[in-house]
């Protein structure tokens, strides 16, 4: 078994700040922001408003639901949406879309 697969958490950090955060493997990373004190954009939490949208940087994620409201381009950018996304490794986050 691979170390990541044990770990309860991972590391996650937001940019351009810099703010580091315990990214929790089984809860959506902008609960995981908000308990490290990132205040981070939101508003429905359920992957349609987009509001929360950010660019995964580095790092991996995972969805439950099917398809959250992100483009098939969006996604192939990296673009994330932090309110129904959950970690797969360390990661870093931007604020905003893909430029």
């Amino acid at each position: 078994m691979d170390a990541t697969e044990t770990r309860p958490f991972f590391t996650g950090r937001s940019e351009p700040d810099g703010q580091q955060f315990d990214a929790w493997r089984e809860q959506s990373l902008l609960r995981s922001m908000e308990q490290g004190g990132i205040d981070w954009p939101s508003s429905c939490r359920n992957g349609t408003c987009r509001t929360c949208m950010a660019q995964l940087v580095a790092g991996s994620v995972r969805y439950e639901i099917e398809w959250p409201g992100l483009s098939a381009q969006e996604k192939a950018e990296g673009c994330a949406l932090p309110c129904v996304a959950f970690p797969c490794s360390d990661l870093r986050l931007k604020r905003g879309p893909a430029a």
